[in-house]
């Protein structure tokens, strides 16, 4: 898991779905990949089946619980565990209001003591690894004073690695959408930490758009997390393997990819699932090629329509093949 941890994709609500990760393992067999955050109430009451299920091409893939209540998420890890996650990690991060409503995500950080107790349940009832994934702060708090014993609380807990994405969330006043890009980031202060807490496992999250960002933050730190721009230019993920984990086999062409996702397609078709379900995660796929945006228009409209099967999907790549092979002549 410390290898894998070197590059990962960051839990996205509503993107990083069971369809999405199936399309990022084709483009990086080494990197980890996470699920969006599940809250623990609904695995323990809910169909853990639907929230929990993965194909086993996934892994290695991190579940990210949501929840504050130990015993909760102590039962959730035993559900999840039986479903064979390689680790599990905990939401104080998220800024969103019905997270907050909920008592669990970024506001969390001003309870290090309930967090710790949190992991600690949750080590008790797994033998994965338990990790967290957190702002550097909140609202009016110091990031040296306050991070520093948050992150202390979580060592004595027990946690396996920390993720902690560089910018504070303000609770009060900004949006979940600004909270991504209006705090200003701090690396150094995220350095410095893990400088500190060596040899503890520590990852970098927040406003890492390109390879050359990461490898940079790579001199500093244990692993780098992408998030947004790994989602829209999911391409970028084929050269992760070769740069940051010195694999060197070949990924899937365009064409490659776009025809193992058809065959996906037809059998999670057999099961329900509708085609734009899977689609939507392949917009980005031909950015920067001639044709791209009848690509992107072909998957997102037709994929919509009643009865749409892959066949949508070869007639995407068509698109992008004819007009290189014109563009060729």
């Amino acid at each position: 898991m410390e290898r894998a941890r070197r590059f990962s994709v960051a839990p996205m609500m509503d993107w990083t779905d069971r369809h999405c990760r199936f399309l990022h393992r084709l483009l990086t067999r080494q990197s980890l990949l996470f699920t969006e955050m599940v809250n623990s109430g609904a695995i323990v009451h809910g169909d853990a089946e639907r929230h929990l299920r993965f194909d086993a091409v996934e892994h290695p893939v991190a579940l990210q619980l949501g929840g504050s209540d130990p015993a909760e998420l102590a039962e959730a890890c035993r559900i999840a565990e039986t479903f064979g996650y390689d680790e599990i990690n905990l939401n104080v991060g998220c800024p969103s209001d019905r997270v907050q409503s909920g008592r669990f995500g970024a506001c969390l950080m001003a309870e290090p003591e309930l967090v710790a107790e949190c992991v600690r349940a949750m080590r008790d009832a797994t033998d994965r690894p338990v990790t967290v994934k957190c702002r550097i702060g909140i609202d009016d708090q110091d990031t040296e004073q306050s991070l520093d014993r948050f992150a202390d609380a979580m060592v004595a807990a027990g946690v396996a690695a920390l993720y902690l994405h560089a910018r504070k969330a303000w609770l009060q006043g900004l949006s979940p959408k600004e909270n991504r890009t209006i705090p200003p980031l701090d690396y150094p202060r995220v350095y410095r930490l893990g400088a500190r807490l060596a040899p503890l496992p520590t990852m970098i999250n927040g406003g890492i758009d390109t390879l050359d960002q990461a490898a940079g933050h790579l001199e500093h730190m244990d692993g780098v997390m992408l998030g947004r721009a790994a989602y829209h230019n999911p391409l970028l993920l084929a050269e992760v393997d070769a740069r940051f984990f010195g694999d060197t086999r070949t990924i899937p062409d365009l064409a490659g990819i776009m025809g193992t996702m058809a065959d996906y397609a037809e059998t999670q078709r057999g099961q329900g699932t509708r085609l734009n379900a899977i689609a939507r995660h392949m917009l980005g796929l031909a950015n920067g090629r001639p044709g791209a945006r009848q690509f992107r228009q072909i998957m997102s409209v037709d994929a919509c329509r009643p009865g749409a099967g892959p066949e949508v999907f070869m007639r995407a790549l068509a698109v992008v093949e004819d007009r290189a092979l014109a563009d060729a002549g």
